[in-house]
C-alpha cells in the first residue's frame, strides 16, 4: 500500500515521503481500516517537527484523525494508532474507541468531526459551562478549531465575535455564523471588541493560538469571564499574570482533549452522540476547504503549518469516495 513517512523531523513538506509500504499488522485489541478520507490536524505538523507531546517512533505515518471503513464494511471514525497514522491507504486504531461515523456527514465531513468538535464541545460545555445568551469569542475562528467552535457556540445559543487574519478568513468566519468579525490585520483586536460588547467584554474566550491572542483576550474577558486554552498554533506559549486574573476575577482554563480517552471515555462517547445530533439537524456541519489525493498530503500538511488554510483539509486515498 501506499502511505507517507517521516524518517526524520523537520518542516512537513521536506520531511514527509510518499512510500510503498506493508499494510500494518493490527495489534492485540486493534483492527485494520481502510482509509476512506483523514483530516489534517495541526497535530500532524508539530508531529513532523518533532514538537508534539507525543512523538512515535521514526519513521511514522502522520495523521490522527480518519474516517474509515471495517472489513464488514462499516463507516467508523477514529485515531489511528501510531506510528501507523491516516495518511495512507490503510491505517490501525484500537477497537473499543471507534466511534460511528454519522450519515448525515460524507465521509471527509465525518472525519473532521472528531477532534476538533469533540475539543469544542469539551471546551465550551464541559470546561466554560457556556450558556445561552453568553458572549463567545473564537480566536482563528476560520481555521479547522476554530469553525467548529463558531459552529458549536451558535448552536448553544451565545453571540460569537471571530477574530481572524485577512479578508479571505473574515469571509469564511461571516458564513459560518459570526455575529461579529474581527480581522487582526486590519483592526485593534481589543478596542473591536470591547465595541461590539459595550464595554464589558467576552465570557467565554476559545483559544488554540496563544502568544498575542492570549494577551488580548486577558484585556477583552468579562468579569467572571473564563479563557479556555486550546493550543498554541503561534509557536508562542504565554506565561499568564496570575495576579492579573485575581484582579479581574477570570479563570483560565486548560483543555488537553486526549486525557478524556484514558481517563473518562464514556464522556467522548456521549459527545460524539451530542455532535451526531447536532450535525443531523444540520446544527454543525464541518467546513470542508479542499479534499486533495493522499498524493497532496504532505503540501497541504505544510500549508496547514504555514496558517494559509481556511477549515479543513481532508486527503481522500485513490479510490475511497469523499
Amino acid at each position: 500500500m501506499q502511505a507517507w513517512q517521516v524518517h526524520e523531523n523537520g518542516e512537513p513538506s521536506e520531511v514527509m515521503r510518499l512510500a510503498d509500504v506493508a499494510q500494518p499488522v493490527p495489534g492485540e485489541g486493534q483492527v485494520l481500516l481502510k482509509v476512506r478520507a483523514a483530516n489534517i490536524n495541526f497535530p500532524d505538523v508539530l508531529m513532523c517537527r518533532g514538537h508534539y507531546q507525543v512523538r512515535p517512533p521514526l519513521p511514522f505515518t502522520p495523521g490522527v484523525e480518519i474516517c474509515g471503513e471495517t472489513e464488514d464494511g462499516r463507516r467508523v471514525i477514529a485515531n489511528p494508532a501510531l506510528p501507523y497514522g491516516g495518511f495512507a491507504e490503510y491505517a490501525v486504531a484500537d477497537a473499543a474507541a471507534l466511534l460511528s461515523a454519522p450519515d448525515s456527514l460524507d465521509d471527509a465531513e465525518a472525519a473532521a468531526l472528531h477532534i476538533g468538535y469533540q475539543t469544542g464541545w469539551f471546551g465550551l460545555h464541559r470546561r466554560a459551562h457556556l450558556e445561552a445568551g453568553e458572549t463567545l469569542l473564537v480566536h482563528a475562528a476560520a481555521g479547522g478549531v476554530g469553525s467548529a467552535a463558531v459552529q458549536l457556540g451558535k448552536a448553544a445559543g451565545a453571540t460569537v465575535i471571530g477574530v481572524v487574519g485577512g479578508a479571505e478568513k473574515a469571509a469564511v468566519a461571516r458564513e459560518l455564523g459570526c455575529d461579529v468579525v474581527v480581522d487582526r490585520r486590519s483592526e485593534d483586536v481589543v478596542a473591536a471588541v470591547k465595541e461590539a460588547t459595550g464595554g464589558r467584554g467576552a465570557d467565554v474566550i476559545y483559544d488554540p493560538v496563544g502568544g498575542e491572542a492570549y494577551t488580548q483576550s486577558t484585556k477583552v474577558v468579562a468579569f467572571e469571564g473564563r479563557i479556555v486554552v486550546v493550543g498554541f498554533a503561534s509557536g508562542s506559549i504565554p506565561s499568564p499574570g496570575l495576579n492579573h486574573a485575581l484582579v479581574k476575577n477570570y479563570a483560565i482554563l486548560g483543555l488537553h482533549w486526549g486525557l478524556y480517552n484514558t481517563k473518562n471515555p464514556k464522556l467522548v462517547q456521549h459527545c460524539h452522540e451530542q455532535l451526531t445530533e447536532l450535525a443531523a439537524r444540520g446544527a454543525i456541519k464541518p467546513l470542508i476547504s479542499e479534499r486533495v489525493p493522499l498524493a497532496g498530503a504532505a503540501d497541504a500538511v505544510q500549508r496547514l503549518g504555514d496558517g494559509v488554510t481556511t477549515g479543513r483539509i481532508a486527503v481522500v486515498p485513490t479510490g475511497a469516495q469523499a
